[in-house]
């Protein structure tokens, strides 16, 4: 009995399969909605480790703890000068890149 060779697929190979492929409005909608959970656990994990509940970050940043908490759970957007009064409050460092064509802008 010959054994047949299991094909192996990459993980953009994946996405582009049954996410759609870059540039698409469903590939775009994944890729942000990642992004978002993504800053929503690094929220909540710099919370955690500052030891300070929800309503505390609240009341340092100046919003109510249901705005904290749909942060962490990534169920709204945030703007940027949100998620920059919540990473000041924390007492942590965020940076963005931006890249244009193949050329990346720097922030001071």
């Amino acid at each position: 009995m010959a054994k047949e060779k299991m094909k192996s697929y990459s993980l953009a190979d994946m996405k582009d399969e049954f996410i759609g492929k870059i540039g698409t409005k469903e590939r775009d909608d994944y890729e942000y909605e990642l992004r978002m959970d993504v800053l929503g656990k690094m929220i909540k994990t710099a919370r955690q480790e500052r030891n300070l509940t929800q309503e505390q970050l609240g009341e340092l940043v100046g919003v109510q703890k249901s705005q904290i908490s749909k942060l962490e759970s990534s169920a709204n957007s945030a703007t940027i000068d949100t998620i920059l009064k919540v990473f000041r409050a924390l007492k942590a460092e965020i940076n963005f890149n931006v890249k244009i064509e193949n050329d990346y802008i720097q922030l001071a």
